[in-house]
């Protein structure tokens, strides 16, 4: 019943808003540069396999997956998943986006300390997303404050989750582009303009992210400290 309570949209919406926005963005600037062929010719596939030599990932693989923009790492499975569009295109968009999952291998190979960080966090979170808002609506529906706040407390993770996603997102994105220049698979100002309007894009989804969890856990912190109010 806490969702339809006009209060939650109303912390809700501006978050809403953003989030739109941002896909909005990202998906417009992808559109614009999907369309500009890099000099190189290369496919997001081919550019990414030259990276890998070049970077000395040797025992990283790379596979296509459906969806679009559905790129992602495995660090488990030490595979490099890119979209259909990006595994194929040989545009701006598609090489920016490889090279910036490329840059997530390298941060696993190094031992990247925000990554592991933000990998640590991710079984609390799995948890903490179904059990704090939980233990939240028990706390509040028998009067137990100090078990709604513990509720709190746990779903503070996706915020802290959120929030150490964005160093490490913007880190791939630093190495993608120094990657793309120094093996000279981008050259020209429009690529690298190019190349930089893709990943601040990207970035924005994670701001977007950020933004949400925070007003999320708001929410949740005033409606425990109103009950406890009362």
């Amino acid at each position: 019943m806490f969702f339809f309570n006009p209060t939650y949209w109303l912390f809700m919406a501006p978050a809403l808003l953003f989030t739109l926005a941002a896909q909005i963005y990202v998906s417009s600037t992808y559109k614009k540069w999907s369309q500009v062929r890099a000099r190189s010719q290369l496919s997001g596939a081919e550019a990414a396999q030259r990276l890998i030599r070049y970077g000395g990932l040797y025992d990283v693989e790379i596979e296509p997956v459906r969806g679009n923009l559905t790129d992602h790492y495995d660090p488990r499975k030490k595979i490099l998943r890119l979209s259909q569009g990006v595994y194929r295109g040989n545009s701006v968009a598609s090489l920016a986006i490889a090279a910036h999952e490329l840059g997530h291998a390298m941060q696993d190979q190094e031992g990247y300390a925000p990554l592991r960080f933000r990998s640590l966090l991710v079984p609390a979170v799995n948890i903490g997303s179904y059990l704090g808002w939980i233990l939240i609506l028990i706390g509040l529906f028998l009067g137990m404050t100090e078990l709604a706040w513990l509720g709190v407390a746990i779903f503070s993770g996706g915020a802290i989750f959120a929030l150490a996603t964005i160093p490490v997102e913007l880190n791939a994105s630093s190495r993608a582009k120094e990657l793309l220049a120094n093996a000279g698979i981008i050259s020209g100002e429009q690529e690298r303009q190019g190349v930089n309007a893709v990943l601040n894009a990207a970035a924005l989804t994670y701001v977007a992210a950020l933004f949400t969890a925070i007003v999320q856990l708001l929410y949740w912190a005033s409606l425990v400290a109103g009950g406890r109010r009362r």
